[in-house]
């Protein structure tokens, strides 16, 4: 027994609700992996700054300029 389900439209409009219902199965997944992952990326450039100050490479007032040009 097919219930109905004899014509080709059907079977094609059935193959892609599968797809669309695995693909935000997908989704879902990425999504959560990514929110419980940690934190996101960190700015590099503040942070190669944040290092040259704790070697003694540049000073406090040099540090405060130039990370307020960084974040503009």
């Amino acid at each position: 027994m097919m219930w109905g389900y004899t014509d080709g439209w059907s079977m094609l409009w059935m193959g892609g609700m599968m797809v669309l219902f695995w693909a935000g199965i997908i989704a879902l997944v990425v999504f959560a992996v990514r929110a419980f992952a940690g934190p996101r990326g960190t700015d590099q450039a503040i942070d190669v700054l944040r290092r040259r100050l704790a070697s003694g490479e540049i000073s406090q007032e040099d540090y405060e300029k130039t990370r307020k040009a960084l974040q503009g």
